[in-house]
């Protein structure tokens, strides 16, 4: 197994406003500059799948697998013998909101799928995080 975390604090924020830009998932490509397009075609809960292109790589099936309103999400992609999760986490501290992205990968090609994929999607967390927090401010 391998694990990749980012988190970053901002000041005045509200979990309200993250949680907007997180769940209109069909707007992702306006602050992900590393993906082509990400579709929702139900609500945002366990269970829904979202269509999901990376830029320079293939369709994939997103499963959202846990879903707490205003306060996390985890997502599944499963590999040929791997899955990769991502829980996406939003931490109140009084004024103060952390929003934490975890990266996790196993299963018996995880060492694989960590070169493929997963080192890529780790080393853009923290400019992910960043994009999420300008783009939540506008909302």
């Amino acid at each position: 197994m391998w694990t990749k975390t980012s988190s970053l604090i901002v000041d005045g924020l509200s979990a309200n406003k993250v949680w907007k830009v997180w769940t209109d998932v069909n707007q992702w490509h306006t602050w992900q500059d590393d993906i082509e397009y990400a579709t929702l075609e139900s609500e945002f809960k366990k269970g829904a799948v979202l269509k999901f292109k990376p830029k320079g790589g293939p369709k994939i099936n997103i499963e959202l697998i846990e879903v707490r309103e205003n306060s996390m999400f985890i997502d599944l992609t499963k590999f040929p013998l791997a899955r990769m999760y991502d829980s996406h986490e939003l931490i109140e501290h009084g004024n103060k909101l952390e929003i934490k992205s975890t990266l996790k990968i196993e299963g018996p090609l995880s060492w694989l799928w960590k070169k493929l994929v997963a080192e890529s999607v780790a080393s853009g967390m923290d400019k992910q995080l960043s994009r999420l927090i300008e783009k939540s401010k506008n909302v």
